[in-house]
């Protein structure tokens, strides 16, 4: 019988792609999503590019617990990927009870239902905000945690102290927390990507929106950074590599490869990128030249961060491969599926 995998917020960004990389692998998959912060156009990508026109969905909020418990008594879930939960920082700083209530509920009510009912298997999507501005480069998952920034940037450190003490009290529980750098990009058949409501939090659809014209210029917040080019540096990611990360970490669970029962990994490239260059990149990548200004420093950026990613690379067998140049261009690829082109 397949493993079958419970993706919480599998309807977003990084859900979706998650879902297709799960489904690749062998794996059957439940979708669950409360459609706040998206609506079903990457789910139904998901389907068209799988082949599951009856991929089974969900709509719930994982903040009831008593939906939540019915969900696990409803289904044989074998592993829980939870991506549920709110996730703009600038927002979180304006509205931190509106944050914690849903990011720290969501959590609490997956981990006591899936441990209620014998689903030992917790992945954690957590985020390289952890680790604030951190004191030494690449960073390794042994750097200390710094003080959150952000409301937002403190539930995925509170979650990750929830699972790992989660995992010490009850017997049979197991969790991973992947710390993810910047995911950027869209699926290569520009059937699913980033869909952000408003104005974007990220900066490759801030990129890929003035390409189109929905924009008319790109601001660059700060271009007097100690860097190379006096922007910002940061780990971009292919969200289709940091997918595949996920299958790898599910399997090592399954498969009882775990070396402890908590683990966390870097997701990353381990290669800094900086602002400019990724601007440079996606127009070497389009053939389309960018409208863009620099403006001044925003609150709370740190300078750089980037990862070392050898402990995924080494225990999980899992290394980022895809070049950025293909990454912009999936993403505009997706910008121009969006606009009908």
């Amino acid at each position: 019988m397949k493993k079958q995998m419970l993706v919480s917020g599998g309807a977003g960004f990084i859900g979706s792609h998650v879902t297709v990389e799960l489904i690749e692998a062998g794996y059957d998959v439940l979708v669950a999503d409360n459609l706040s912060n998206c609506d079903m156009t990457c789910f139904e990508g998901v389907k068209q590019i799988t082949g599951r026109e009856n991929l089974p969905f969900v709509q719930m909020d994982f903040c009831d617990a008593a939906e939540t418990e019915r969900l696990f008594t409803d289904h044989r879930i074998d592993a829980v990927i939870h991506f549920a939960g709110f996730k703009a920082v600038g927002e979180s700083v304006e509205e931190p009870v509106k944050y914690y209530r849903n990011n720290l509920e969501s959590f609490l009510n997956v981990i006591e239902s899936a441990r209620l009912h014998g689903c030992g298997n917790i992945l954690f999507s957590s985020s390289a905000t952890v680790y604030g501005e951190p004191d030494q480069l690449p960073v390794t998952e042994e750097a200390p945690r710094q003080p959150a920034t952000s409301p937002y940037g403190n539930t995925k450190q509170m979650c990750e102290d929830i699972l790992r003490d989660s995992v010490k009290a009850y017997s049979g529980l197991r969790g991973i927390a992947l710390r993810y750098f910047n995911p950027v990009g869209a699926h290569p058949s520009a059937r699913i990507g980033e869909l952000p409501r408003g104005v974007p939090n990220n900066l490759v659809p801030f990129i890929t929106q003035t390409a189109i014209g929905k924009r008319d210029c790109l601001s660059i917040f700060g271009n007097d950074y100690p860097t190379p080019d006096g922007t910002c540096q940061r780990d971009f990611i292919d969200i289709v590599d940091l997918a595949k990360a996920h299958v790898f970490a599910i399997r090592r669970m399954l498969e009882d490869k775990m070396e402890e029962n908590y683990e966390i990994f870097n997701i990353g490239t381990g290669q800094p990128l900086s602002v400019l260059e990724l601007v440079n990149a996606f127009e070497r990548a389009t053939g389309v030249k960018l409208n863009y200004r620099f403006a001044p420093r925003r609150p709370g950026d740190v300078t750089a961060i980037w990862a070392d990613p050898a402990r995924a690379n080494r225990e999980l067998g899992w290394k980022a491969e895809r070049a950025i140049e293909d990454t912009l261009a999936a993403a505009w690829a997706w910008e121009k599926h969006l606009a009908g082109e």
